[in-house]
């Protein structure tokens, strides 16, 4: 194995040093990079001393539940899943630029209901520095929630989460983003199980045809915006698959199909937010 740069290794320490003094940890655990690094480095300080919790709910797009219990059985971290009722909350179907702060608080007390049960010290979620760049308002919720943030107290980058993963040799060190399917709804659209579950299956024909990365946003009047790599656009429209596609995605529930000619980009839902909000979020959350 190839040894870490001397500074990464060091923060790697820093990580590590930094989770032994919790004790115990709870980590906010989705299967996505930041947290599958965070719970690995739990695991290596704390050993039965850590557990990984999921938060299930209609946001969770089919096969992520899965794959969080692999990489927890392969990390060898205690596993716990627990049931979240974000969609239950009319501030979170509201969908405004605050959606995340509430998902994040129904996630985060509910971690602490299972921390208190557990007797464990501390909850924690995956954040890193590079997150506090932009615009987060699930940062302002644990910080309410007094959760702590490990990756992004020791200064990790998203580049050296992947370096590290890597080094780890977990094997999803180079896995997108993904962030729930309750991202791609357009703010001021009502966010509901039929259409997360919309987005679910047009995303999931999509990546089982090998488009990555992908997302299949949700607009106004039963709309999909579809955003691939502008690589992947030529054989998007190539007439027959075309015409499976719209098929498809009409079948899912979506009247009306659209391609987005920029291509996939992280957080374009957030274009049409003022620039006044962005400002007032990236504030709050400093």
């Amino acid at each position: 194995m190839v040894d870490l740069p001397a500074d990464l290794a060091a923060k790697r320490d820093r990580l590590l040093d930094l989770l032994r003094s919790f004790g115990s940890c709870a980590v906010a655990f989705s299967g996505g990079l930041d947290s599958t690094v965070l719970a690995k480095a739990a695991q290596l300080a704390l050993g039965d001393g850590a557990v990984a919790v999921t938060g299930v709910s209609a946001s969770l797009a089919v096969g992520e539940l899965d794959e969080c219990r692999r990489l927890a059985a392969r990390i060898g971290i205690r596993h716990e899943v627990i049931q979240t009722e974000e969609l239950s909350n009319p501030d979170y179907q509201r969908n405004d630029a605050n959606r995340c702060y509430h998902c994040k608080t129904e996630l985060f007390t509910r971690l602490d209901d299972i921390a208190r049960r557990m007797n464990v010290a501390v909850v924690a979620d995956g954040s890193n520095r590079d997150d506090h760049r932009e615009h987060r308002p699930g940062l302002r919720a644990a910080r309410d929630q007094k959760v702590r943030s490990p990756l992004a107290e020791c200064g990790f980058t998203k580049a050296e989460i992947r370096q590290l993963a890597a080094w780890w040799d977990i094997p999803i060190w180079d896995k997108p983003a993904t962030p729930c399917l309750s991202s791609r709804v357009a703010y001021g659209e009502q966010v509901t199980p039929e259409r997360l579950a919309m987005i679910d299956r047009a995303e999931r024909f999509l990546r089982e045809r090998g488009f990555q990365p992908l997302r299949v946003r949700y607009h106004k009047g039963d709309l999909a915006r579809i955003e691939v790599s502008p690589e992947m656009l030529p054989r998007l429209i190539e007439p027959a698959f075309r015409r499976e596609l719209t098929a498809e995605l009409k079948a899912a529930g979506f009247k009306y199909v659209s391609v987005d000619l920029e291509g996939f980009r992280s957080g374009s839902m957030n274009a049409i937010l003022p620039a006044e909000s962005l400002q007032i979020m990236s504030r709050s959350e400093a």
